[in-house]
């Protein structure tokens, strides 16, 4: 009966009914945060570890059914490692190695050619939020002084109980599609920690509601637009047969489009942190309390930066910290940061998957973001270049910034989009590799430019005697 009535819902809504399902379990993070505010706020650890595990585990069984099986059992090995293990580096490189072999075998007997909605979805989510707590677990181990500032938030200074990692886990506003967190904000969740107002619920409701009117509109967005900007046109004849300006401005209205599929559902789930208390974090300068500590996405930067630093500063904030405190700064003994880089975007692509088009779109992110860097240091250092970016100019400056911004958004998020190598090989061959052909250019026109507008430093003139 239910599956009849989520299939007839899918049908008249016109999506399909994994999202549908999807949807509704985020959605319905928001009756379980009331339920937590109102009836368990005051109960014990014991009882609310058990609320937030079975209120996950009946999320992950309406979308996912049997297939639950996979978290459980990495969720209960990642228990028996930390216990078995201690805090060992062997301990940690065993926690990497069988949780990402875990979720890339997956992948790999999973994966097909379109986007699905499968266990495989909140597995990565739950693969990132395991790993690092072996990690904050051995850092817990340490000597204060060994610690820097930010291992020291999330540092365990004991063994964590089998229930507790299940909470952890499973809780409703992140088991989905995110965000991550540590298993201390989560402690200090249960532990009523996490409030404003000390010892009661959060006054977190308009808040909440704020980001969940935000994530309606950004969600309505993507279903009114999704429509006629969709990832399949690409490979379509009459996509071919447009000539190629057409096919730049598809490409930059499809990506602004189509990341409002992410950020609807990162903002309807952090809502849900939001009031819940996981989202508090703590006051600002100005003394104003602060509900961002489970932000997915800076909505005001990611409409208005004209960088794609900016846009990826602004997108995905949870993982990137988590992959920027977890790996790049963990890669310190390799002595070279654009190295580290580059071994974090590796990461991150096999993280998404073992399609080829997260390899393209992640070293394209790689080269695009140096290149940028490259640009704003001769903007910076140039008089003339300075003075125009300052000028009245601007706005003109700016709109150009942005149509260049966007697109070139758009030219690695096509592999990322599409998966297979012949179907963005096609996409790029149509537009003539125009981003890899930009980025080619500028990077050997740069540094010309850099000895034309930047004036040379000069030494101290010798004295003639």
């Amino acid at each position: 009966m239910a599956a009849f009535f989520m299939e007839n819902l899918a049908e008249s809504l016109g999506s399909s009914e994994p999202a549908v399902r999807l949807i509704l379990s985020i959605l319905l993070g928001y009756p379980f945060a009331l339920v937590y505010r109102r009836f368990l706020f005051h109960q014990s650890a014991t009882v609310v570890h058990l609320f937030h595990t079975f209120s996950g585990l009946a999320l992950a069984m309406f979308n996912f059914g049997s297939q639950v099986c996979h978290s459980l059992l990495c969720v209960v090995i990642q228990f028996l490692l930390l216990r078995l293990m201690g805090r060992t580096v062997t301990c940690v490189l065993s926690s990497f190695i069988f949780q990402m072999m875990y979720l890339l075998m997956g992948y790999y007997y999973t994966a097909t050619e379109e986007y699905d909605i499968k266990w495989t979805m909140p597995h990565c989510v739950l693969t990132l939020k395991l790993i690092g707590l072996a990690l904050d677990y051995y850092d817990g181990g340490k000597e204060e002084s060994q610690m820097s500032a930010e291992q020291k938030k999330s540092a365990l200074s004991s063994t964590p109980s089998i229930l507790e990692v299940f909470g952890f886990s499973y809780f409703y506003g992140g088991f989905l599609v995110g965000p991550q967190f540590t298993l201390l904000s989560y402690q200090k969740l249960v532990s009523r920690e996490m409030s404003d107002v000390p010892g009661q619920p959060p006054s977190s409701v308009v808040p909440a509601l704020k980001r969940f009117g935000l994530g309606l509109i950004t969600l309505s967005i993507f279903t009114i637009g999704g429509v006629h900007y969709t990832d399949n046109y690409f490979l379509t004849d009459e996509f071919e047969a447009h000539p190629f300006w057409y096919k730049c401005v598809y490409i930059l209205v499809w990506v602004k489009i189509n990341l409002y599929k992410y950020i609807s559902c990162w903002l309807i789930t952090e809502g849900v942190c939001v009031l819940s208390g996981l989202g508090y974090n703590g006051k600002n300068e100005k003394g104003e309390h602060q509900w961002d500590a489970c932000a997915n996405v800076r909505v005001w930067l990611f409409e208005t930066t004209p960088l794609f630093t900016g846009t990826i500063n602004s997108f995905n904030i949870n993982t990137n910290a988590w992959v920027a405190r977890h790996v790049f700064k963990r890669l310190k003994f390799l002595g070279n940061k654009l190295l580290s880089q580059m071994f974090t975007l590796f990461f991150l692509a096999i993280w998404h998957g073992l399609h080829s088009g997260y390899l393209i779109c992640f070293s394209m992110e790689f080269i695009i973001v140096n290149v940028e860097k490259q640009a704003q240091s001769l903007v910076r250092d140039s008089p003339l270049l300075a003075s125009i970016a300052q000028s009245h100019l601007y706005p003109l400056v700016y709109v150009v910034q942005q149509l260049i911004h966007w697109l070139f958004m758009g030219y690695p998020l096509i592999p990322f989009c599409l998966f297979t190598y012949d179907k963005w090989l096609k996409v790029y061959s149509s537009i003539y590799f125009c981003g890899h052909i930009f980025f080619f250019i500028a990077f050997l026109v740069l540094p010309y430019l850099r000895k034309v507008f930047v004036p040379r430093k000069r030494g101290n003139e010798k004295k003639e005697d």
